[in-house]
Formats: C-alpha cells, sequence, structure tokens
C-alpha cells in the first residue's frame, strides 16, 4: 500500500472536507445548474416547432416547414409542433405538452420569471395555442393530425425538405374523439389562467375555445383513435376518453371557477374511473393521477361544497396512493419500480416520461401540502407518513438522475453537462442544417447518409429529454435504438416546473416557497 506524505495527506482530507460540504448543501447530490436546464428545456420547443419560424428564432438550424398543412383540406393548419423525431403533429401529445407547459407556468411563474425565462415559456405555450385555435375550425370539429406516422417513417428527411403526406384528420359528430377533444380543451383552459393577466383578450379566446370543445367532448363521446385510424398504431388512447373529460373539467373549474365544472367532476367521477382508479403512472395517455390531484387541491384548500366532500376525498385517496407508490411507502397496495440507480422504472419505451411527470406531481403536490389550510405537510401512506420534503426529495432525486447523477454518468438532456447522447433519434437534428447545405434530401438518402452514419448528430437539439435507460440503468447511443434515444415534447415539457422550483430552491438556500 502507497503511503501518502504528510502534505498530501493533508490536502486530500481537505479536498473530502470539501466534497462533504458541498454534498450535504445540496442534498447529498452532485450540484447541477437548474437554471441552465430550465432554459435548455425552453430552446427545446424551438427545435420541435412547425410552421413558419419567427425572426427571434433561436435554434438557427431549423428552418420553416409544413407551410401547406391543411391545405387539401381548405384549413389552415400551419404551425404546431413536431412530437418528437418525426415530422407529424400528433393532436394528443401536443396538448399535453401545452397542458403541463401551462401547469409549470401557473404553478412556479414567479420562479420562471426569476430565472428570467418567462418570456419563453409563454411563447411556448402560445406557439401550441395558436395552432389549437386554428385545429378548432368549427365549433363540433377539431383537427387531430397532420401527417401520417406510416408513410413518414418510410422517410429519413429533415422538416424542410419533407415530401411525405400532409393529409390532415379530423374529429366532429359523426366520428368523435372526446379524449383529444378534452385534453385539447384541458390545455387551452390551462393557458387561459397563463395569459389571464399578460393577454387578457387573448385569454378570453383560449377560454372560448375551451368550453365549446369541452361540450363537444362531452356530447360527442368516443375514442378519438376509433375515428383516426392513422393515429392508433402511434399514440392509441389506451385510457379512453374519461380521464381526459374529468381533467378538462378540473382546469375548466380552476380558469372559471364555475361550479358546473365542478359538479360535472363529482358527478361523473365513478362512471369516468376519476374515484376507481389507482394508477401508478402519468402520461399523455393516462390522466388520472394529475386530475386526482387538481381534485385533490381543492380539498386541501377547502374550495368546495359540503356535498362534494365525499367524493374529493376518493380522489385525494387515488392521488396519493400513486404518490405513495412513487415514494416507495404504499406496501401491499404496490410501489413503482425503482432502477438500482434510483430511477423509477414503469416500462421499457420512453421510461423517462414517466420519471419526468413524477418529478412534476410530487413537486406541485408539495407546494399543496405546505399551502393547505390544515398546514400539516404529511401524507398517510400505508408504511408511515411521507412529508412535502420527502416528495419534493424525491423529485429532486429523479431531476439529478435526469441531469447525470446515474451509474451510466450520463445527463439524459441533450447538451447539458459533458457526456449526453449524440445520436439522439431525430430526423432534423440527425441531417445537416439546410442552413449548411440547402441541397434537397430525399427519403432514401437521409436513410443512406444520415441515419445509418455511426457518427455524432451534426446538430445537438439541446434540452430534449430522449427515453432513457433500461431497468439496470444501461443505455445504449444509438440512431435506431428509438426506445432510448428517441426525445418528446411531452417529456420535457413537466421538467420546466421543477427546473424552476429548483434553481429558485437553490438561489434562495431555501426547500421550497409556498404560494398562498
Amino acid at each position: 500500500m502507497t503511503r501518502l506524505s504528510p502534505l498530501c495527506a493533508a490536502v486530500l482530507a481537505f479536498a473530502m472536507l470539501i466534497g462533504e460540504a458541498l454534498a450535504a448543501g445540496n442534498g447529498g447530490a452532485a450540484a447541477f445548474d437548474y437554471r441552465k436546464a430550465l432554459h435548455s428545456s425552453l430552446l427545446y420547443f424551438e427545435a420541435q416547432r412547425s410552421g413558419h419560424l419567427p425572426y427571434n428564432q433561436r435554434v438557427r438550424w431549423r428552418g420553416h416547414s409544413g407551410l401547406a398543412d391543411g391545405l387539401q383540406q381548405g384549413v389552415d393548419l400551419v404551425g404546431g409542433y413536431y412530437d418528437a423525431g418525426d415530422n407529424v403533429k400528433f393532436g394528443l401529445p401536443m396538448a399535453f405538452t401545452v397542458t403541463m407547459l401551462s401547469w409549470s407556468a401557473i404553478e412556479f411563474g414567479d420562479e420562471i420569471a426569476a430565472a428570467g425565462e418567462r418570456r419563453h415559456v409563454l411563447e411556448a405555450i402560445k406557439w401550441g395555442t395558436d395552432y389549437f385555435v386554428k385545429a378548432h375550425a368549427e365549433r363540433d370539429v377539431l383537427w387531430a393530425e397532420v401527417g401520417d406516422g406510416d408513410t413518414d417513417h418510410y422517410c429519413w428527411q429533415r422538416p424542410e425538405d419533407m415530401t411525405t403526406s400532409r393529409q390532415a384528420y379530423k374529429v366532429d359528430r359523426d366520428n368523435p374523439g372526446s379524449d383529444l377533444v378534452g385534453e385539447t380543451a384541458a390545455a387551452m383552459a390551462a393557458a387561459s389562467i397563463v395569459f389571464r393577466r399578460s393577454d387578457p383578450s387573448y385569454s378570453s379566446l383560449l377560454l372560448q375555445h375551451a368550453q365549446q370543445l369541452f361540450e363537444f367532448g362531452d356530447k360527442y363521446r368516443g375514442k378519438y383513435d376509433s375515428s383516426v385510424a392513422e393515429a392508433r398504431r402511434y399514440y392509441g388512447s389506451v385510457s379512453g376518453y374519461g380521464d381526459e373529460m374529468l381533467w378538462a373539467a378540473l382546469w375548466l373549474h380552476r380558469a372559471t371557477g364555475k361550479a358546473e365544472y365542478l359538479d360535472y367532476a363529482v358527478y361523473m367521477a365513478d362512471e369516468f374511473g376519476g374515484t376507481g382508479w389507482a394508477i401508478t403512472e402519468f402520461s399523455w395517455d393516462v390522466k388520472y393521477a394529475g386530475l386526482q390531484i387538481l381534485a385533490a387541491k381543492l380539498l386541501l384548500e377547502g374550495n368546495h361544497r359540503p356535498e362534494h366532500q365525499a367524493t374529493l376525498e376518493q380522489y385525494k385517496s387515488k392521488a396519493l396512493h400513486y404518490l405513495c407508490a412513487c415514494l416507495g411507502k404504499n406496501g401491499a397496495a404496490g410501489n413503482v419500480n425503482r432502477t438500482a440507480g434510483g430511477m423509477l422504472y414503469v416500462r421499457q419505451w420512453n421510461n423517462m416520461q414517466y420519471v419526468t411527470n413524477a418529478a412534476f406531481l410530487h413537486t406541485v403536490y408539495a407546494r399543496y401540502l405546505a399551502a393547505s389550510s390544515s398546514g400539516s405537510g404529511e401524507l398517510n401512506c400505508p408504511d408511515g407518513p411521507a412529508h412535502a420534503d420527502d416528495l419534493l426529495a424525491l423529485a429532486r432525486a429523479q431531476a439529478d438522475y435526469v441531469l447525470g447523477a446515474n451509474p451510466a454518468g450520463v445527463s439524459y438532456m441533450v447538451g447539458h453537462g459533458h457526456r449526453f447522447p449524440r445520436r439522439v433519434h431525430h430526423r432534423a437534428a440527425s441531417i445537416v442544417s439546410h442552413r449548411a447545405d440547402g441541397r434537397f434530401i430525399g427519403c432514401v438518402q437521409g436513410y443512406d447518409h444520415w441515419y445509418r452514419r455511426p457518427g455524432a448528430n451534426p446538430n445537438v437539439v439541446v434540452g430534449a429529454i430522449v427515453g432513457g435507460p433500461d431497468h439496470r440503468d444501461r443505455f445504449r447511443d444509438r440512431r435506431g435504438n428509438y426506445e432510448q434515444t428517441e426525445a418528446c415534447t411531452y417529456n420535457t415539457a413537466p421538467m420546466v416546473g421543477v427546473f424552476a422550483h429548483l434553481h429558485s430552491e437553490a438561489a434562495s438556500g431555501r426547500r421550497f416557497r409556498v404560494r398562498k
């Protein structure tokens, strides 16, 4: 064994003390730049834009695309977001993305503003809601999708070069889609709250559309993937439409204060599964945990009529099932699995969406607990009580895992840190920018010359959160490994709120700040 000189030993001891102090000051975890992560998160949405890009576009390797969307159908569908690494505009995940961006802005607006990102979060939300206004061109019609996943997947092209079908698909009275319509209503209702002070007229417009969509979805009920078969293979509605309609009702109640929407959420709670389903995931498809937390908030605030108490208590019990399962305190009721590295693990394909959504829901519920009239800040889980600090600790651990505190030492947010995925499954990022080389790139050429390249992507899609590692914390950075290397808008959206909170916490030295 090599002996250290007294000087070396002293230096090593001092370094260890400093390291321990830094770790203790950061909850035992490595320090991350949460402000930069927040900045990168919002930058990512500019990389996903479809349509005519504005003069202040910051992601310069992207260009205008989809400028004729809707033309064949006689409707203007230019704009919106591409969901992931393809060139299709899928309505359901896009609407969920905007709902989560809006929820982040509602709960953490002060923190986002303090980080200098208020304008960017408003722009990210409005890019989506402007598109939804266009897509809701008639009272009982909502355009559900532009492009076709099957034909799109035969091509590997930049959005600026698209030669694939831009067929648009809609839901209407004869071909209903209450899940898509409900989620879009939720997105526009939530966004109306965000714009209430800065742009009252736009807020009123969004709320009008949200209310009309809610009526449409409730009156003409059905699953959207039964009406739009092209969506079924890619964004099939497994949970049905009940969760989206309850979710929309609760967001409309929050946006308007009208009792009729809370009455709906209470009276339809059993039929639509709101008080029956105890779920351990929250995603673009399954909204139960999120809507149950919204309902629990009303109970914590005492913001309800006495006759609603019993149903809201049922909602709350299901919300606690989700939270306690993520915390590992659910006992025989079952917990969410965790990898050896500490990541919540739900399923193989794009598991990171469940991680980021869990981080958000735990962060926001900790805030609700702290602001509650009782002020107890405690959850009664089957395996013992949990406090607001426990929820925040889980959220922070998951956020830090995303940013690189994991066995692989990889940041699953692209462009953050020194080690991050370089071969993201993303058409625009993997092909030379049209600004650098304006020559047309066809379907086969894209596959042959760019998709199959072993090297890193020429463009870095900063802020994208990829699908992430498997149940053993293993990750293969390969462009063809789409289950792990494809990034989606709904992975990043919830982290806007989480990173804003974590940055504020780090800057103030406090664990969290209560919003009364």
